[in-house]
């Protein structure tokens, strides 16, 4: 059974996440208020109110690299991936993490990069060569 994910989170200013949301990372505008908009991320469901968004320090250890947490993201097939680098980087947006593989050669081999919304909200973006090894180990 294929479920859809759902996430609603904070940010504070609906026009820069739809720009963000809409227009750079290419999702869908669903339905939306004066106070919330939703997207279509990917085939799920992100919702976007207005308030205070989480709390996020550079605590996830992952290998030798220090990541933001929380954080959510996206798991793409490498030539997606690719695109999507190549599309956050043409609208100038700041990587938190550049681009790079990790793993590489091991069960689990992906690319990663990390970004953080207008909002401080971070993403992270992996790509696999084949999403089932997704869940390798």
């Amino acid at each position: 059974m294929h479920s859809l994910f759902h996430l609603a989170f904070h940010v504070t200013d609906l026009d820069a996440a739809r720009r963000f949301y809409g227009s750079v990372l290419g999702c869908a505008e669903g339905r939306s208020t004066d106070t919330w908009v939703d997207f279509d991320f990917f085939g799920h469901q992100i919702s976007l109110h207005l308030g205070e968004p989480f709390k996020t320090t550079l605590s996830g250890k992952v290998g030798d690299v220090t990541v933001p947490m929380p954080h959510f993201g996206l798991v793409l097939e490498l030539p997606i991936w690719q695109a999507m680098a190549a599309r956050l980087k043409d609208a100038g947006t700041q990587f938190v993490l550049e681009p790079q593989q990790r793993f590489a050669g091991q069960p689990g081999e992906q690319w990663t990069m990390f970004v953080c919304d207008p909002f401080g909200n971070p993403l992270e973006i992996k790509g696999f060569a084949s999403l089932s090894t997704v869940y390798a180990s």
